[in-house]
């Protein structure tokens, strides 16, 4: 379905103008949004992008709006994941709170941008070669059998190469001033870790996307679907990364999900691949009669799957052990880093939910406390901390 120039112009001034709103209303000035704020907000873009899908659906049919759906469910949970990685990379660069909001707005905004080059190369290759197909398949293969892959934590960090490279070629800071991209020391100019921040949350988005678009050509070939649902996934990340900030550990069974799903539309581009198949290798060069996976059933699959991940996540006991350890620790190290908690109420507020977190991990079963191979060094961070908090009483 070919659709006009003038929807195109329209849709893309409403995601400019979602963007534009989201700068000048709520992130220009710096702060830190309430779990209220965040709640409202990430309803409101969720809200936005399900009527934009009702509309699909009602004007451009039901396998239309079908496809926008499950493209936008699985670029949802893809974008749910990236944010773990994002608080880690905010995290190894101390990125001060109220500042976190401009970083991950230029994550969605760049990940936007890198995405949709990405969307048109890739509609021009499966225009021109039906045998991508066949290449996409195996990428989301592939990337299901990383995710499955036990990561080290203490391997996190977002001191990569293109980083490394900056420090070296231009002159740097180790400390924050604002949200400014370059401050003067000693006359000199240089660039302050919020610029380095960004290009690690750019970089990052583009290994994303790799992963991302063929997820979504693996459930329709529409470019307007495509990109609609791409976008409308990354609409309301930032205001999601707060309400979810403390509880994204919890979702630990998130990654089989994902692995399952991606594996899923892995396996429905390769049999659309052999249906369309031209190689001659390959049955002679001709389609090959497979069992071709419908929209409705990629769909069911995808919130299928989702649900009982998260729900097993959330019922977990062991999830519940691995989220309090990894928040307490979190929490900690953030009060014991003086450039981050300067300012007395944050400090109170980091230190009351480093309490809360001691409180329920000392109820806790040994046998869940005692999986997490860092509780004794948490243990004795919230310590650390509270002698801290002491000393900082009697000052």
């Amino acid at each position: 379905m070919n659709l006009s120039p003038l929807i195109w112009g329209i849709t893309i001034v409403i995601i400019l103008g979602l963007l534009a709103f989201d700068y000048f209303f709520h992130i220009r000035k710096a702060h830190i949004p309430t779990l209220r704020e965040a709640a409202i907000w990430s309803s409101i873009y969720v809200g936005l992008a399900v009527v934009f899908g009702v509309a699909v659906f009602i004007f451009g049919g039901p396998t239309m709006g079908g496809e926008y759906f499950a493209g936008y469910i699985t670029e949802k949970a893809l974008s749910v994941d990236n944010l773990f990685v994002f608080l880690v990379i905010m995290a190894s660069f101390k990125v001060p709170r109220e500042d976190q909001q401009k970083v991950l707005l230029f994550g969605i905004v760049f990940a936007l941008i890198a995405r949709t080059a990405f969307i048109f190369a890739g509609a021009a290759l499966i225009n021109t070669w039906s045998w991508m197909f066949y290449i996409f398949g195996i990428i989301l293969l592939v990337t299901a059998g990383n995710l499955l892959k036990e990561e080290d934590s203490e391997g996190d960090d977002a001191d990569n190469f293109i980083i490394k490279l900056a420090k070296k070629l231009f002159n740097t800071s180790d400390k924050y001033d604002g949200d400014k991209l370059f401050t003067k020391i000693d006359g000199k100019k240089v660039l302050t870790p919020m610029l380095l921040v960004m290009v690690a949350i750019g970089g990052t988005d583009l290994l994303f996307a790799l992963d991302s678009i063929p997820a979504i050509f693996g459930l329709t070939q529409n470019v307007y679907i495509v990109f609609t649902a791409t976008a409308f996934s990354l609409m309301g990340l930032r205001q999601l990364y707060f309400l979810l900030d403390g509880l994204l550990d919890r979702l630990i069974y998130l990654s089989y999900g994902l692995a399952t799903i991606l594996a899923f539309i892995g396996v429905k581009l390769v049999l659309h691949a052999l249906h369309e198949n031209n190689l001659p290798f390959i049955n002679d060069g001709e389609h090959v009669p497979v069992f071709e996976i419908s929209t409705s059933l990629s769909l069911i699959v995808i919130i299928g799957v989702l649900a009982i991940t998260i729900i097993a996540s959330l019922v977990s006991k062991s999830g519940k052990a691995q989220t309090v350890l990894n928040n307490a620790r979190r929490h900690a190290e953030s009060y014991l880093d003086l450039d981050y908690t300067a300012d007395s109420a944050e400090r109170e507020r980091v230190y009351n939910l480093l309490m809360d977190e001691e409180k329920t991990i000392q109820g806790m079963e040994p046998k869940y406390r005692d999986k997490h191979k860092d509780s004794e060094e948490i243990l004795g961070q919230i310590v650390q901390a509270q002698q801290h908090h002491r000393d900082y009483r009697l000052k």
